[in-house]
C-alpha cells in the first residue's frame, strides 16, 4: 500500500522549471589538468593546489590502485590500471592535459607506455609524467650537471641515474633517504628534506634535482635555491610547471622556486 501511494504522490509531483533563465559556459576552468594519482600519496594534490595561480586553472584527480612498498616490481604493476584511471578523469568534458605523478613509475614503465594507455582513452589530453616534466625543466636552465635526492630504495635509485643518464645529465652527486615505503616518504617533513637536500648538493652540479611526486619538497624550494644559489628542480614543481605550459597558462608564480617564477 506503501509503495502504491509513494507512486502516486510521484506522479501528482511537478516542480517550476528554471531552466529558461539560465546561462550555460563551458564549465569550471580555463585550463585544465587531469592528474592520475596513487593511491596512498598525500602530497599531489596538496602541492598542485599551493602552486595554483588563479581559478583559471582546473586540476581534475583520480587515483590508481598501487602497493605500500616502491620497488621496481610493485612500480611495473601500475601499467595496465593507467587507462581505467585516465578514464574516469571527467570523461565527456575536455582536458588539455593528463599527467601521470609518479616520478619513479615514469621511469620504470616508460614514457611512450604511459601515453599510449592515456591516449587510449584521452586521444587529445596531451600526457605528461615527473620525469620528462623535470628533464625539460632542467633543459630550460640548460643544466647538464645535478646533484641529485632521491626518498627510493637502491634498485629504484639506478634506474633514476639510469635514466639522467640516457637523457645526457651528468649526476655529480646522488643521494638518497633510501626509504621503501610510501606511508614514510609522505611523512618526511620539510625540515628534513631540506637538511638532505643540502647535504646532497655538490659545488660541480648546475642544479639540484629532487625526485619523486610523495615528498613534501615544494615547500623549501625557494630556501634552498637562497641557500644553494642555483636551481632547485622537484618533480611536482616540474610536472606542474610543464602542466600549465601545455594548458595554455603563462601566469609567473612566486614562492616555488625561479622555474616557475620565470615560466
Amino acid at each position: 500500500m506503501a509503495d502504491v501511494f509513494q507512486a502516486e504522490e510521484t506522479r501528482r509531483f511537478q516542480s517550476t522549471s528554471v531552466y529558461e533563465d539560465i546561462a550555460l559556459d563551458n564549465g569550471p576552468g580555463r585550463h585544465r589538468i587531469g592528474l592520475i594519482v596513487l593511491s596512498n600519496d598525500y602530497t599531489v594534490e596538496r602541492d598542485f593546489m599551493k602552486m595554483r595561480p588563479n581559478d583559471e586553472v582546473a586540476i581534475f584527480t583520480t587515483r590508481i590502485a598501487n602497493t605500500p612498498d616502491c620497488t621496481v616490481s610493485s612500480l611495473r604493476e601500475m601499467a595496465p590500471k593507467i587507462a581505467d584511471a585516465a578514464d574516469l578523469l571527467i570523461p565527456d568534458g575536455r582536458l588539455d592535459t593528463v599527467a601521470y605523478a609518479c616520478t619513479s613509475g615514469s621511469v620504470v614503465i616508460g614514457y611512450d607506455t604511459i601515453k599510449s594507455h592515456i591516449h587510449s582513452v584521452r586521444p587529445d589530453a596531451a600526457c605528461i609524467t615527473p620525469i620528462t616534466a623535470s628533464l625539460a625543466a632542467l633543459d630550460s636552465f640548460g643544466v647538464d650537471k645535478l646533484a641529485v635526492l632521491t626518498p627510493y630504495v637502491d634498485e629504484v635509485n639506478a634506474a633514476i641515474a639510469d635514466h639522467l643518464r640516457a637523457a645526457g645529465k651528468t649526476i655529480g652527486a646522488f643521494s638518497s633517504f633510501r626509504i621503501e615505503d610510501n606511508e614514510e616518504m609522505a611523512a618526511l617533513t620539510g625540515e628534513a628534506i631540506f637538511k638532505a637536500a643540502i647535504k646532497a648538493d655538490t659545488a660541480a652540479a648546475d642544479a639540484l634535482f629532487i625526485s619523486c611526486t610523495a615528498i613534501r619538497a615544494v615547500e623549501v624550494i625557494d630556501r634552498l635555491e637562497q641557500a644553494l644559489g642555483k636551481p632547485v628542480i622537484t618533480a611536482n614543481q616540474a610536472m606542474f610547471w610543464q602542466a600549465l605550459r601545455v594548458a595554455g597558462c603563462n601566469a609567473k608564480i612566486e614562492g616555488y622556486g625561479a622555474l616557475l617564477r620565470k615560466f
